[in-house]
């Protein structure tokens, strides 16, 4: 087995725990991990459940698996996914070392 190149904190496991649980459609997904040209800074970072394509890279991490486009690894190589729970912010945040800049929201990037 191939390490993971994208690493998630302990709260972002158990929000895609509770999102593959809650959510019947997502039974039948896998959840991708990627990028997508846009956003301010000239890259989206891409975190939905998707159908797995024959090119896709497949890891298992804590419990649930994901899948990712080989050609996306070298953007993501060492990234951390977290998630806020918090009431003044909600949601997934991504740090990672390769981005070299950075939008305010924290879901687009340049490298």
């Amino acid at each position: 087995m191939i390490d993971a190149p994208v690493n998630f904190t302990e709260g972002a496991v158990s929000e895609i725990k509770r999102l593959i649980n809650n959510d019947p459609a997502a039974h039948d997904k896998w959840l991708r991990v990627g990028v997508k040209g846009g956003g301010c800074s000239g890259m989206t970072y891409i975190l939905n459940f998707d159908d797995r394509q024959p090119a896709d890279m497949l890891f298992d991490m804590d419990g649930f698996s994901f899948i990712m486009d080989p050609s996306h690894e070298m953007y993501l190589f060492g990234m951390e996914v977290h998630f806020e729970g918090g009431l003044n912010s909600r949601g997934f945040t991504f740090t990672n070392p390769n981005a070299s800049k950075t939008c305010g929201c924290g879901t687009s990037f340049s490298v």
